[in-house]
């Protein structure tokens, strides 16, 4: 019995490290993560190879589009979103893709958009799923799919 009492408790404790972020934390994150692609893409504009930049360029229409969504859905959820600004490991990411050129920064903005990219699904599905907000719960149900549809392209580059 104890053994099933520690496996339950387990098991909620999982399910609450997916829970949805409060409105105003998931803003603030949407909003970072977002301003991550936006930044990291105008980097890669340059790329000599026509798939990066053309994957930046997407990224670059669909994050700022995302970041129109979620801010007019916060607005409507009477939240006041203040403008984003990069995590610490955003930031660090920025500053390791500036050091490279080349290949190796292609190679590396793959890398970065993988994990950036599934961090976005798991916070967005979050979101769809449990939001006390139903504007930015809305937003994240439309965001999803461009999400999921980002990673698929990444996988072919």
């Amino acid at each position: 019995m104890k053994k099933l009492t520690l496996a339950l408790a387990g098991m909620m404790l999982a399910g609450a490290a997916h829970a949805a972020l409060p409105p105003v934390d998931f803003v603030k994150k949407a909003g970072a993560s977002d301003l991550f692609e936006i930044t990291t893409a105008k980097l890669e504009t340059s790329s000599k190879n026509p798939k990066i930049r053309a994957f930046a360029a997407t990224m670059l229409k669909d994050h700022t589009k995302s970041t129109a969504d979620v801010k007019a859905a916060a607005i409507k959820s009477g939240l006041k979103p203040t403008p984003p600004v990069l995590e610490p490991k955003q930031q660090a990411d920025v500053a390791a893709l500036k050091q490279v050129t080349g290949a190796a920064r292609d190679s590396l903005y793959i890398t970065q958009q993988k994990a950036a990219h599934e961090e976005a699904l798991a916070l967005h599905k979050d979101n769809a799923a449990g939001s006390s907000a139903p504007a930015l719960k809305a937003a994240s149900a439309k965001i999803v799919p461009v999400v999921e549809h980002h990673i698929h392209e990444l996988s072919g580059l």
